[in-house]
């Protein structure tokens, strides 16, 4: 907790002198999560933390570190995300650590695989658990997120007309979670790759840097 704690506080006078954040100890390490045993990614591109340092001066690792749920590894990261594919559920532990990150100055990413109703339903379900009520909504469209680097005027989707959206939790006047329950995969900077038929969102590499800036300067 006091790793997570401590960097943000850098980050944030770093802000304050210069309108951008560049971590004095090194990069900042970005978590993928392991949960429900085994369950993770297969398909959600890093790209974008590469991305970020082209557009911000916000230092990340460029690629994904793996942590699980379940340890105290979790604590030492700022940014981590959780995505997949089918129903899961969460063990007590992994519950209890998640709402103990999510209090601690923790920021966590969340994404259906493709948009899968299943992992959706299953997110949704163990999220009211973490957090003892239901307090997911929608980020209405001013929000700062839309436009901290990119500017989002639309979040389209690859395989429908519609329009997707994010929503998120906030605890004490900052955002904590920031869910989509479109993907979030951006298959077209991984290799071997697709939604095989699910939904994603078409720029999803632009949202995805819009959050995890938002996530490190607030």
């Amino acid at each position: 907790m006091n790793v997570i704690r401590n960097t943000f506080v850098v980050m944030l006078s770093l802000l304050a002198m210069a309108s951008a954040v560049t971590a004095k100890e090194g990069a900042v390490q970005c978590g993928m999560l392991i949960y429900a045993g085994t369950k993770t990614s297969r398909c959600f591109s890093d790209e974008f933390l590469s991305t970020v340092q082209q557009k911000t001066s916000i230092t990340t690792e460029r690629r994904f570190k793996f942590v699980k749920l379940a340890t105290d590894d979790l604590f030492n990261f700022p940014f981590v995300v959780m995505t997949g594919e089918g129903d899961f559920t969460l063990s007590q532990r992994e519950r209890e650590n998640l709402k103990k990150y999510l209090s601690s100055g923790g920021f966590l990413l969340a994404s259906a695989g493709c948009s899968n109703r299943d992992w959706d339903n299953a997110f949704r379900r163990e999220l009211k658990k973490v957090m003892g009520t239901n307090l997911i909504k929608k980020i209405p469209s001013d929000h700062p997120v839309f436009r901290i680097v990119c500017p989002l005027d639309k979040m389209k989707l690859s395989r429908s007309s519609g329009e997707a959206s994010l929503e998120g939790i906030t605890q004490n006047g900052r955002l904590v979670v920031i869910y989509s329950s479109q993907g979030l995969n951006n298959t077209a900077n991984t290799s071997g790759c697709c939604c095989c038929g699910g939904n994603e969102v078409a720029n999803s590499l632009e949202v995805n840097v819009n959050i995890v800036a938002y996530a490190l300067l607030h």
